[in-house]
């Protein structure tokens, strides 16, 4: 049986939400459906005001290999920790791993992410961070 995997997130600017991501991972906006130049002509077609185009956005893998991330907007702000959060591997190892680890986190700073903590445990070195909209995550 086949089996898709896709990773949804409530936000309340999902396009603002979803450039961070493409960043974070490598991701890109996914392609608008077939015959549209963009996804404001296909909303547009689909009858959809203008003041919609940011009710949802999705990012995928442009290599195929990740699940899609699709953001949908919420009115509601996040008040509470993740039950679940996203690990972001680097390449390396030993000291150049540390060293890939906080330069991917210190450019997902400047875009808007946040350091919680930076752990050591175990032979093992990773950053927990949070998106724009306080999404808790790991680079690692």
């Amino acid at each position: 049986m086949a089996r898709t995997v896709q990773i949804t997130f409530d936000a309340a600017d999902p396009r603002g939400l979803g450039a961070f991501w493409c960043e974070a991972l490598g991701y890109v906006e996914q392609p608008p459906p077939e015959g549209f130049a963009d996804w404001e002509a296909a909303m547009a077609a689909w009858g959809m005001s203008p003041d919609r185009y940011n009710a949802f956005y999705a990012v995928v893998d442009p290599d195929g290999a990740g699940p899609r991330i699709f953001i949908q907007q919420v009115p509601e702000p996040k008040t509470a920790k993740n039950r679940m959060h996203i690990d972001v591997g680097v390449e390396g190892d030993g000291a150049e791993r540390v060293g890939n680890v906080r330069s991917h986190a210190a450019h997902l700073v400047s875009l808007g992410a946040s350091v919680l903590q930076e752990m050591d445990e175990n032979g093992e070195f990773w950053i927990v961070l949070q998106d724009p909209e306080g999404n808790e995550f790991c680079v690692q």
